[in-house]
């Protein structure tokens, strides 16, 4: 009866401070401090203090600001036009042609930034105006692109693993691993939704792109050898066992300063925006990753968690069947919610279910990514929606409709990684090989 209770009181303080547009972090702390008076004889305040402080002080946590830090000093140097003249004399010839460059442009970035709103806006401010003057279809241009920023939250250095990772005190280096192989898969299935368009719509293609010799191909590839080489380091160094993930964010930090100054890009102007829109974003994850550890240990008095893992046991489910209905579950709250306040605010309740079920938290963490990626381009308060309505002008329901399809390949993909879950394993348990 405690923990019914509970779950109604928790509840309907959550919604009714998020629906009063409270901030995500002070309302996940306002409902636990509810929790801790309603349900427990200790002091509210101690025990919100020794929380907050553990959770912040992580030292996993600092890989965090760096990565973000990374993003932004990319975000600001001419990374975007220097990744198109690069990618460009390579898709071409693919059918579809520049199309793939959204695609394989948000793939790049994504290694180094982490971000989709960082590559959505890094690679659409650059390839939008290039497509609409070549004559591709405007829904293809915005969907595409919508869809392919959303792998910003997959490949590593992704935010959204690395506050998993942190919510379950699990490696973020094999989390980033995890997410590689599952990232390209879905980039492919992103280019193959491409390459079907240009042939079921042929009337809709444009104008053949001028051809141009191997050696021309090979000389605009050297725009792509910086972030390239950037990548290499920052994944590779984790990946052989170099460098730990806050390693390897600090080698991204002083490679993309590297990279800015030579570009000419690095003024103090551009130093100190970096800086504090890294910190600006670091603050807001941090002050909610604050109040999920808040939360869990008020939800942990009250025993919801246990009971309700005990529960869902009970019920005999099998794997697959959690699985779907966590998928419906992340749909419906991603809706409302972004992708890093779906994550801290579901794994006080969720990881004791997985765990109980035998589901592998790396995978999960997989899956928990791609789920959320959906949120990212379904209405209301889908946030890449909101990015290209500033960058296109367009409706949120036009650009809505745009992404259905790479929704759709979205749910593809969680239905690959339960056919297949060493595609999310494989990788990490390479790692933990070559660690013994």
């Amino acid at each position: 009866m405690t923990e019914i209770l509970a779950t109604v009181i928790f509840l309907f303080s959550l919604f009714f401070l998020l629906g009063s547009s409270v901030w995500v972090g002070l309302s996940l702390i306002g409902v636990a401090w509810l929790g801790i008076e309603l349900f427990t004889s200790r002091p509210a305040g101690d025990a919100m203090i020794t929380t907050i402080w553990t959770g912040a002080s992580s030292w996993t946590l600092t890989a965090l600001p760096l990565f973000i830090w990374m993003g932004e000093i990319l975000y600001r140097t001419r990374l975007s036009e220097d990744m198109f003249k690069g990618l460009s004399p390579w898709m071409r010839w693919l059918p579809g042609g520049l199309l793939h460059t959204n695609i394989a442009g948000c793939t790049l970035f994504a290694a180094v930034s982490g971000s989709s709103a960082a590559t959505l806006t890094t690679v659409g401010k650059m390839s939008i105006p290039e497509l609409r003057k070549r004559g591709y279809p405007e829904y293809m241009i915005i969907g595409t692109l919508a869809g392919a920023a959303t792998l910003g939250l997959m490949i590593p250095p992704s935010l959204t693993l690395i506050v998993y990772g942190v919510s379950i005190n699990e490696s973020i280096t094999k989390l980033f691993m995890a997410g590689v192989i599952p990232g390209l898969i879905l980039s492919l299935l992103f280019m193959l939704y491409i390459v079907f368009w240009y042939f079921y719509f042929p009337n809709e293609r444009p104008a053949e792109e001028k051809s141009i010799g191997i050696i021309q191909m090979i000389s605009e590839s050297k725009f792509l050898l910086p972030i390239l080489a950037l990548v290499i380091i920052v994944i590779g160094s984790m990946y052989f066992g170099w460098a730990t993930a806050t390693e390897a964010a600090a080698v991204g930090v002083v490679g993309a300063l590297t990279l800015a100054f030579s570009q000419g890009s690095l003024t103090w102007k551009t130093f100190s925006n970096s800086l504090m829109g890294a910190t600006r974003t670091s603050a807001m994850i941090a002050l909610i990753l604050m109040g999920a550890a808040f939360l869990s240990l008020s939800m942990g008095f009250t025993g919801l968690p246990r009971a309700l893992a005990n529960y869902i046991d009970g019920l005999n489910l099998s794997p697959i069947v959690l699985i779907a209905s966590l998928t419906i579950f992340y749909i419906i709250l991603g809706m409302f919610l972004d992708g890093i306040s779906s994550v801290v605010l579901t794994m006080a309740i969720v990881e004791p279910m997985i765990r109980q079920a035998g589901i592998d938290v790396i995978w999960f963490g997989i899956f928990v990514v791609v789920v959320v990626e959906m949120a990212q381009v379904t209405p209301p308060i889908g946030f890449n929606l909101f990015v290209l309505q500033g960058m296109t002008k367009h409706e949120i329901s036009y650009i809505a409709k745009t992404a259905i399809p790479m929704v759709a390949l979205m749910v593809l993909m969680v239905i690959i990684l339960v056919i297949w879950p060493e595609l999310a394993t494989w990788l990490p348990d390479t790692i933990r090989q070559r660690g013994n």
